[in-house]
């Protein structure tokens, strides 16, 4: 059970006693699906929570790891604790998202560095139909919700512009990193990987993670475990208190994250990592035909776009698939 009966989440519980082998298997396939977003500067991780329809329940697990949990933990053994942070739910997406992230960290690094532009089209396409899903997620707007969802996308385009840092590899800076990035990889349209990009740490990271780094790895893993438990009691307050306006806010974060996500770059500043490779520092979007490598019969333009459609139409098949399994 989850660990608040009050909360607006305690009827997930029930989804959860009626889980099956085959259901859990499903929750591993979301959870590789949010690590292979959460790889990605710029695609986040809990826009895929929100897609598959685990997004609040994940929100409400987290918040149940605390106090309440680990007496029961004392109190009552493993069992009760496991049922108190909805155990078989987290471990079943959290395997998934690692399964991800060691498999598929070295393979969207190739990616990114040798076809960038169809790999930014394919999200450029999934973000604008995930943010149209969740916005309709509102039944009924007004003002205020306006507002939010304007306040989400400018606070979401405001990070997106921001200038990468060079930062310290100090242990506190790591652990800063992984608490930070935790953080925005459950806000849809903000992208856990965007944050260690603009905090110097992108690159680090996917190489600890490449060539095993334990120590590296713990503590970044030690700053996402408080990051996470902080701010996901946060964010269940918001959910539970003012649920429209929160989803409004989401859905801004998303459209605002647009602008990273768009494929076609110009780099105006580089700099060079620790291992002497010189890495873009500063991009600016520009328009295809302004592309250095444009031409008129340019094919990777037709796969571009191709990719962005592929990318909108999948949301909506994951959706009705999503849909079509859940309980009436």
């Amino acid at each position: 059970m989850l660990a608040a009966a009050n909360d607006p989440a305690s009827s997930l519980t029930e989804k959860e006693v009626r889980r099956n082998f085959f259901d859990h298997i499903i929750l591993t396939i979301k959870g590789m699906a949010m690590g292979a977003a959460d790889v990605v500067p710029g695609v986040s991780g809990g826009t895929i929570a929100f897609i598959t329809e685990i997004y609040e329940e994940l929100v409400y697990s987290i918040k149940s790891i605390n106090l309440h949990a680990f007496r029961q933990l004392l109190r009552a053994g493993i069992p009760s604790f496991w049922r108190t942070i909805n155990g078989s739910f987290l471990a079943s997406v959290v395997l998934g998202i690692l399964i991800s992230v060691f498999s598929l960290a070295r393979l969207l690094e190739h990616l990114l560095h040798n076809q960038p532009i169809l790999v930014w089209s394919f999200f450029f396409g999934l973000i604008i139909a995930s943010a149209l899903y969740i916005a309709g997620k509102i039944k009924r707007w007004s003002i205020i919700k306006a507002v939010a969802l304007l306040a989400g996308v400018g606070g979401a385009y405001a990070i997106t512009v921001l200038t990468p840092a060079q930062t310290p590899e100090a242990i506190w800076f790591i652990f800063l990193s992984g608490a930070l990035a935790i953080c925005a990889m459950i806000l849809p349209g903000i992208s856990g990987a965007f944050i260690l990009l603009l905090l110097g740490k992108y690159r680090f990271v996917i190489e600890a993670v490449g060539n095993l780094e334990v120590t590296i790895l713990a503590v970044l893993a030690a700053g996402a475990l408080v990051g996470i438990i902080s701010f996901s009691n946060l964010l269940s307050w918001f959910l539970k208190k003012y649920h429209d306006l929160t989803i409004a806010v989401l859905s801004g974060f998303m459209i605002g994250s647009l602008n990273k996500v768009w494929p076609w770059k110009q780099t105006t500043q580089t700099f060079t990592d620790r291992h002497g490779t010189v890495q873009p520092l500063v991009q600016e979007n520009v328009l295809p035909s302004e592309f250095a490598d444009y031409t008129s019969k340019d094919p990777l333009l037709i796969q571009a776009l191709l990719l962005m459609v592929i990318g909108f139409a999948l949301i909506f098949i994951v959706e009705g698939l999503t849909r079509s399994k859940t309980p009436k």
